[in-house]
């Protein structure tokens, strides 16, 4: 027999995956031109320069060993010293390189975590909106998910809400700020009292809970737009990092966890995050992965094309009628559906080839997402397909 977990897990729908496939069809029927893909967040960006220079450079000055032999479990040392001055450079602490943990990406950040802090019956609260594969990381670590809505105007932390859910069993809390789904940013006075009560609830049950802080898309800010360095905060917090969106290379497949290094359990951390490690399969992160990022430390994409993609898709959907949330940061815009049903709303949008995604996966059902990393004549010529949507609606009077 297989595992009923695992086949239970491989028959759930990953609605974005399918809408993206739908429109791959979709545009052998009508051409590429005809379809308006918002389902996926594929960074579009392009790479920045320094990224083919550091592959061209390590490919011509380093040898077979260093370029593509293996690396200690968490990582070359060199690469993790550069990460770390780096580190400490940019938000003023003291990690050392055994504070830090290479891995292939956010999500093996997340899993690792997952699977080094938990025990049978563990809860694991995420605040709403949230990644889809939260819960299954959580239940694939051992855990149980348990899911606080935000207030339904802002996303913003409820938190009134998450202090009813906080209980005995709660070992930790995810937050994701700049947020996939919403773009919304947590501000340092949500940050400190989100510390406060942790810190509060720690003490009442009489053990640590930590932070696991989800950060993909920490350089992607408008608005002059900052966000807090969560440790100096609380200092019980996980740091998951990719560097996908940064550097415009989700394909390549690297990141880091960073750990609580100020916390008197970190020995214990350590080792448990190592053994994590390995039964999961994550034994390191790819070498040349490794060695691109160590070159391309201080490189970031030039993200002015989200920013005029965000303004130009938000600013013309609110005067066509359509309720938005706007991003402070990441690729997304949430749109709150005019029907109740987000899934008819969805396969209305179909009917104008405007393909996006329903909210319920993300812990906002009366919303669906926009990515808007796409291209900019893309969602230019979109625009009179969505009045046309809203027209269908009856939400406005404004027409382009």
């Amino acid at each position: 027999m297989l595992s009923e977990e695992m086949l239970t897990l491989g028959k759930k729908r990953f609605i974005i995956r399918d809408i993206f496939a739908y429109a791959q069809e979709r545009m052998k029927e009508v051409g590429e031109d005809h379809v308006f893909d918002f389902s996926i967040g594929n960074p579009n960006a392009p790479v920045p320069k320094e990224v083919g220079e550091a592959i061209e450079e390590i490919l011509h000055t380093m040898t077979d060993s260093q370029l593509h032999g293996y690396s200690n479990a968490s990582g070359f040392e060199d690469v993790k010293q550069t990460l770390i001055d780096h580190i400490n450079g940019t938000f003023d602490q003291t990690y050392t390189t055994n504070d830090i943990f290479l891995t292939c990406g956010a999500a093996a950040a997340l899993t690792i975590t997952m699977r080094a802090l938990l025990n049978p019956a563990d809860e694991v609260i995420i605040l709403a909106p949230f990644y889809p594969e939260y819960p299954s990381f959580i239940q694939c670590g051992g855990g149980i998910p348990v899911i606080v809505p935000p207030n339904p105007d802002t996303m913003q932390i409820d938190f009134e809400a998450l202090k009813k859910a906080i209980c005995e069993k709660t070992k930790a809390i995810i937050v994701n700020s700049p947020n996939n789904p919403s773009g919304v940013v947590y501000s340092e006075e949500t940050i400190s009292k989100l510390a406060s009560l942790l810190k509060e609830k720690s003490l009442q049950y009489g053990h640590t809970i930590y932070l696991i802080s989800d950060e993909p898309y920490r350089e992607i800010l408008y608005d002059n737009i900052t966000v807090p360095f969560i440790p100096d905060y609380y200092k019980e917090t996980f740091i998951c990092y990719s560097y996908s969106k940064s550097l415009s290379m989700p394909g390549h497949r690297i990141g880091y966890l960073l750990l609580p290094y100020k916390t008197e359990q970190i020995p214990s951390i350590r080792t448990a995050v190592s053994g994590a490690a390995r039964i999961l399969g994550f034994v390191q992160a790819p070498g040349p992965a490794q060695r691109i990022i160590q070159k391309c430390v201080n490189v970031r994409t030039n993200i002015s094309l989200y920013r005029e993609n965000r303004d130009l898709l938000y600013n013309n959907l609110t005067k066509m009628g359509f309720s938005c949330i706007k991003p402070q940061g990441a690729f997304y815009l949430l749109v709150k559906s005019p029907e109740k049903d987000t899934f008819q709303f969805v396969e209305h949008g179909k009917k104008y080839d405007l393909l996006y995604a329903p909210g319920e996966d993300f812990g906002c059902p009366e919303y669906v997402r926009l990515s808007f990393c796409i291209a900019q004549d893309k969602i230019i010529h979109s625009l009179p397909l969505f009045q046309q949507l809203a027209d269908d609606y009856n939400l406005g009077e404004v027409s382009l």
